[in-house]
């Protein structure tokens, strides 16, 4: 029975309905209906933890000193460690004692960035689409979203010159993400040059989302935001340990960058979390530890999935451009279709689960997201069923 004076807050009634949690019921009444999925639409990676993280975690499970309440900063040992391979990535040389905060995910750090730093009524810059986090966090915190538009033609990078001055002079922080999810898109290291001097001159906070630095194919390697000269000046830049190293479950993630940012983000997260349990910071310093044999065998697993997906769609009459980084494709949606309509059909006829495109702003507008997160046979098996129920681009 319910109690019709009990109400979410307005912050919580202003979300639309998450698109995975949509996407879960969808699956549950599929499977219902006996239907055998293929599970496409998140991005949540196939496979094993690699054995010497999960090692790691039972010795110190072991250790009774880890099951206290965590340091609020995160362990000293893990936030070197981060530092650590900062320096050894992008050579980029970072104090462990302010510039580095572990995160109960990215996502949780994004969010919460949000609500340590807008006002009601501040005005956040965004890209259209992103990731749901980089504009459903500043909309729970009560501020104003300017969307940028991104367009195939411009290879899904922010035009900087589309954004008019007064707007940019309101702004208090712009939200970005390269390689990105969901397009898949890359920025070259000019880019990154420009978006810093222009930030600057209008005084915004950069939040870099590098989520998939490491999952970069055919030699190419991403830019990291805090390469660029002044940049930590401004900005911060957050990572997940979820795909790499496929510890989705895990929840280990961190933000490093300028240290007055950081320490808001801090303060706000004392008053609502104690951190990540201490046992798996210890085996997330074993993840960033590995010999880079385990970072080249992930990028060869999901490349030779690219490759193979990009040639089975083009068989059904798709141009699926071939990405440079990320583990998503991004696929139009055949002519007169919507992202919606698109997914649900597919989802309907073929079992085969693709998120909408919608799902990351106005602008994913005719698209679908499909992750490489199942094996080649698997994955053949899903475009032999769209091939089957005569589902093609036109």
């Amino acid at each position: 029975m319910s109690v019709d004076w009990i109400k979410p807050a307005d912050r919580v009634q202003a979300l639309p309905p998450y698109v995975f949690a949509r996407l879960d019921e969808l699956k549950a009444r599929a499977r219902e209906q006996g239907l055998d999925l293929i599970d496409l639409g998140m991005g949540n990676p196939d496979g094993a933890t690699p054995a010497p993280i999960v090692e790691a975690a039972i010795e110190a499970l072991r250790d009774q000193r880890n099951h206290g309440y965590p340091p609020f900063e995160g362990t000293g040992s893990f936030r070197k460690t981060i530092a650590d391979w900062y320096y050894r990535r992008y050579n980029v040389q970072l104090d462990s004692e302010g510039e580095a905060l572990p995160l109960i995910g990215s996502k949780e750090g994004l969010a919460h960035l949000a609500i340590a730093y807008i006002n009601p009524g501040d005005l956040v810059l965004v890209p259209s689409p992103s990731y749901p986090a980089h504009f459903r966090g500043p909309l729970i915190a009560g501020g104003e979203i300017h969307s940028i538009p991104l367009s195939a033609e411009n290879d899904w990078l922010i035009d900087l010159g589309t954004i008019p001055d007064d707007v940019a002079d309101r702004a208090k922080i712009l939200y970005f993400n390269y390689p990105n999810n969901p397009t898949g898109a890359t920025a070259p290291r000019e880019f990154f040059e420009e978006i810093v001097t222009w930030a600057r001159r209008h005084e915004i906070v950069l939040v870099h989302d590098l989520c998939y630095a490491e999952l970069a194919f055919d030699g190419y390697q991403p830019t990291s935001l805090l390469e660029i000269d002044g940049a930590k000046e401004i900005g911060v830049e957050f990572h997940t340990l979820s795909k790499t190293y496929n510890m989705a479950g895990w929840r280990v993630g961190f933000v490093v960058g300028n240290r007055h940012i950081i320490q808001g983000l801090r303060t706000l997260k004392t008053n609502l979390d104690y951190g990540i349990f201490s046992a798996l910071q210890k085996a997330a310093e074993t993840a960033l530890n590995l010999p880079d044999h385990y970072l080249e065998d992930v990028q060869k697993r999901y490349s030779e999935r690219r490759d193979f997906l990009i040639d089975r769609f083009a068989q059904l009459g798709w141009t699926v451009p071939k990405t440079k980084a990320t583990m998503y494709l991004w696929v139009p949606c055949p002519p007169g279709m919507g992202s919606t309509d698109f997914a649900l059909s597919v989802l309907q006829k073929t079992g085969v689960v693709l998120t909408p495109g919608n799902a990351f702003g106005e602008g994913g507008e005719g698209y679908v997201r499909l992750s490489l997160i199942a094996d080649l046979d698997r994955l053949g098996t899903a475009l032999d069923r769209l091939e089957q129920a005569g589902i093609r681009y036109a």
